[in-house]
């Protein structure tokens, strides 16, 4: 019970990745806020959670955050702190850059960096501190390398890097742990949701995905990672190859990812 009576906030808890952290954190012995914009998904998820009457639901869109440091105060006010975020929440994508509207980038970047950067933020002032206190960012293999029909994507998930790297290096003074993931092929409905070049949703399942991770395989390397002390992880199958592919045979890579199938 590594997370008995710990307050954890996940947002895009209502599926996928987010779900399969709910459940697991649950099981050991966490307090759970749970956010993602679908409330109706959200009570499904708290009935289905260890515990559920000690979880609390709190509807988020990454695409308001403006309100985030007032609903940060509503939320833990001056009598409650948080002992871990999870970012997890975000939108993906699968177009040509050249076809992609600007609005669709705009967007993509609203929710994966500014989104997910505003709630950072308005959070890191409750974070308790100490023991297993601190943030975890979901990001994408894509936030160390780019693929075709991600172009927006890629850009977010490699902002998000940046600005966690700059958030470890800035703030220490609480001793807390900022755990960025990696994730691959993870069979979620990821790609369901993703844009394409007008803004409207794909409305399918790649084939890659479907016969990705399981969802709760990763929550629980997620979990392990993040208790580890680990700054990163890559968490998937042998897609997690190409960061290195990429570092030590650049040119190498550039040849294999015009020609990969990454859907």
């Amino acid at each position: 019970m590594q997370f008995k009576d710990k307050l954890v906030w996940i947002t895009g808890a209502s599926s996928g990745i987010g779900e399969a952290l709910a459940y697991e954190l649950a099981k050991e012995g966490a307090r759970l806020i749970l956010s993602a914009r679908r409330q109706e998904a959200l009570e499904t998820v708290k009935k289905n959670c260890t515990n559920s009457e000690s979880h609390q639901i709190v509807a988020l869109d990454l695409m308001q955050s403006s309100e985030f440091e007032q609903l940060a105060k509503d939320i833990l006010g001056p009598h409650e702190s948080l002992d871990l975020l999870i970012n997890n929440a975000g939108v993906s994508q699968r177009s040509l850059l050249m076809e992609t509207s600007l609005l669709v980038h705009r967007q993509i970047m609203e929710v994966n960096y500014f989104g997910t950067v505003a709630l950072t933020q308005a959070i890191l002032p409750y974070l308790r501190g100490g023991e297993r206190s601190g943030v975890i960012t979901i990001s994408s293999l894509v936030g160390k390398f780019t693929t075709p029909l991600r172009s927006a994507y890629a850009a977010s998930k490699h902002a998000i890097t940046a600005y966690m790297d700059s958030l470890r290096a800035e703030v220490q003074s609480k001793s807390l742990q900022f755990t960025t993931i990696y994730p691959g092929f993870i069979k979620t409905n990821l790609t369901y949701k993703a844009l394409l070049a007008d803004g409207t949703e794909q409305n399918s399942m790649d084939d890659a995905q479907l016969n990705g991770m399981e969802p709760n395989v990763c929550a629980r390397k997620i979990i392990k990672a993040y208790m580890k002390g680990k700054d990163e992880a890559y968490i998937g199958g042998k897609e997690t190859y190409a960061v290195y592919l990429k570092r030590f045979f650049p040119k190498l890579f550039a040849k294999i990812i015009k020609k990969a199938k990454v859907t």
